[in-house]
């Protein structure tokens, strides 16, 4: 199908631009969220009347969004989530989520994600605040806050506790071997034995 955009669409043009794109994509999405028109006739002579006051609206929204986008670029959110000891999430972080942990009115359409979040750590997340604004914000996906604290200092988190529980383990085996082999345990053993066996000694003999 043949279009005229009426704001810049990214990979596709910009305002005024008349491109093919497949029936869905316009049917779904261009048209009816008001980015393009059908490319006839009537309609590019309507966008050749009123493309002076569609470039102005488009101005004034992307000043707006370019200011929303100082504030936000490069800012980071704590999701908070259950996880495994790999750190696989038990679930997901989904563009909604990170919409609602933004918050500033951002829709989910508006979060740029390939696939939803499936694991702890720091993701960098595309926004989209205007067809030609685009800002990134770190969501720091965490299993307890003390973690998001641990992983924004820049701690790997999964590496870490992974490195802790061999350090338990390794010392535990130290602990005992060193009872095994420690001869003042063997003595402190055979001492209580003697003392149970003399206890037991003297309870025979009382009852005698």
């Amino acid at each position: 199908m043949d279009i005229v955009l009426l704001e810049r669409v990214e990979k596709l043009g910009s305002i005024g631009d008349v491109v093919t794109v497949k029936d869905g994509f316009a049917r779904n999405f261009l048209l009816p969220q008001g980015k393009a028109l059908r490319a006839n006739a009537g309609n590019i002579a309507r966008f050749e009347r009123e493309r002076e006051a569609i470039e102005a609206r488009n101005a004034e929204k992307r000043v707006s969004a370019e200011g929303v986008g100082k504030e936000l670029d490069g800012e980071r959110y704590t999701l908070i989530r259950q996880a495994g000891e790999s750190g696989h999430l038990y679930g997901s972080v989904s563009a909604k989520d990170i919409a609602e942990a933004v918050g500033n009115g951002l829709s989910r359409a508006q979060v740029v994600l390939n696939s939803p979040i499936k694991s702890v750590g720091i993701h960098d997340v595309r926004i989209s605040l205007h067809p030609e604004v685009f800002v990134t914000v770190g969501i720091n996906v965490a299993r307890t806050s003390d973690e998001a604290e641990r992983q924004a200092s820049g701690e790997d988190v999964i590496s870490a506790g992974r490195d802790e529980d061999r350090v338990a383990e390794a010392e535990m085996a130290e602990e005992q071997a060193a009872a095994m082999f420690d001869p003042d345990a063997d003595i402190a053993l055979e001492s209580d034995s003697a003392e149970d066996k003399a206890e037991g000694d003297t309870e025979e003999a009382a009852k005698d």
